[in-house]
């Protein structure tokens, strides 16, 4: 029984997660987009970057600044990041 309810504890923490999707979203508006939803919203977050390593050193450099943590979201796709307290 107890690990039917951690499933079900980390299938609802996955969909309650909120996310912001950068696909198509320019370079320049990431820093206010990255800080506005990390700063309104409680962690954990997702934060999907794609494969761009300009996109995700942009986040990476907000979240450090902001002193949160971050980890992939699973390590067979580094293009999604789940965002966390330190």
């Amino acid at each position: 029984m107890g690990g039917v309810l951690f499933l079900y504890y980390l299938y609802k923490r996955e969909v309650e997660m909120k996310t912001l999707d950068l696909h198509g979203m320019y370079h320049d508006s990431v820093q206010r987009s990255v800080e506005n939803f990390i700063l309104m919203n409680e962690v954990p977050l997702k934060i999907v970057t794609g494969g761009s390593p300009r996109m995700k050193e942009l986040v990476f450099q907000i979240l450090d600044r902001h002193d949160f943590g971050y980890y992939p979201e699973n390590y067979a796709n580094f293009g999604a990041f789940i965002v966390i307290n330190k």
